[in-house]
């Protein structure tokens, strides 16, 4: 690919303070290049990745762990996460560490390796914990918190109500996400939430029907916000008919920075233009695909993930 970058003096004789001074100069040098607008959003895209993902690296070399918890600041979104997510739960230390081992044994036995660094959606579907747990990391670097809230995940005993299965679940085009629309249903419940939200599909998937012989069924898995008022209070328990209802702020976090769009990402990087996309998004540099469900089966409710006051 030809950029106008080739050859250029002026590569030889600037002088860069670092990784970032060196990557903006890198964009400036693209804006100018005599290129049609495909390869310039190539060269762009390429450009952003590397950044990311050296910065990454860099911050994870100049940060040790602490009993296999990440110090914050390695982690990409932590702050924006505790300034955009509400509700939020406080996970401690040694429960983060148990779910990243959870999380890695997930990955292991759907014998998925992940080289680079990536961001997950980890959900407990355990009735006594209810919770998305979002970590970025690969295999070889480990697993850093990001942070935590409330869901609600399948409840068993009611006709077409699943249990959400347990798994590692890929978030592809495939299966396109689309947006709520808004509306009511007759008994006037907004399933996907307000309109707008986005609704992030895994395809279709096996798992035990929640009624009659309890045999396996068919079920489409999708993650998605719910009714603000009729089911968003009652996050932190079992509501869903199977699949993921997350709090529309998480909703929203997840689409603005991209977080499970890797393979979108890749589309857009080859020209393709997607509707569903945020025009206002700010994508990250390491998107990620993978949601994966665990079942702790927990006895007793953790202080950390107290009953909503609306159960």
């Amino acid at each position: 690919m030809n950029t106008g970058l080739r050859g250029t003096p002026q590569l030889k004789e600037k002088q860069f303070q670092g990784v970032a001074d060196l990557a903006r100069w890198f964009m400036a040098q693209i804006g100018k290049a005599p290129c049609n607008g495909l390869l310039k959003r190539s060269a762009t895209l390429a450009v952003s990745a590397f950044l990311g993902l050296t910065l990454s690296t860099l911050a994870f070399a100049s940060t040790s762990f602490v009993e296999g918890v990440e110090s914050a600041s390695a982690v990409p979104l932590v702050a924006d996460f505790e300034r955009d997510v509400v509700p939020r739960l406080l996970v401690p230390d040694d429960e983060r560490v148990a779910y990243a081992s959870r999380l890695q044994g997930a990955l292991a036995k759907a014998q998925i390796t992940l080289a680079l660094p990536q961001f997950i959606v980890l959900v407990d579907r355990s009735p006594n914990v209810q919770a998305a747990l979002l970590y970025w990391g690969s295999d070889e670097r480990g697993w850093g918190f990001i942070g935590a809230t409330p869901v609600s995940t399948g409840l068993p005993g009611r006709y077409e109500h699943f249990l959400t299965p347990l798994g590692v679940f890929d978030h592809s085009m495939a299966n396109p996400d689309f947006r709520a629309e808004g509306t009511k249903n007759k008994l006037g419940f907004r399933g996907y939430g307000v309109k707008g939200m986005r609704i992030y599909d895994f395809g279709w998937v096996e798992s035990p029907r929640g009624w009659g012989d309890g045999a396996m069924g068919t079920l489409r898995l999708q993650m998605h916000s719910t009714d603000p008022v009729l089911a968003a209070p009652r996050l932190g328990t079992a509501q869903s008919e199977g699949c993921v209802r997350i709090p529309a702020t998480l909703n929203a976090f997840i689409d603005r920075h991209a977080l499970l769009d890797e393979d979108y990402e890749r589309a857009v990087a080859s020209g393709d233009h997607l509707w569903v996309l945020r025009k206002d998004r700010t994508p990250t540099a390491s998107p990620g695909r993978y949601m994966v469900v665990v079942d702790t089966q927990r006895e007793v409710r953790p202080d950390w993930s107290p009953q909503p006051a609306k159960p």
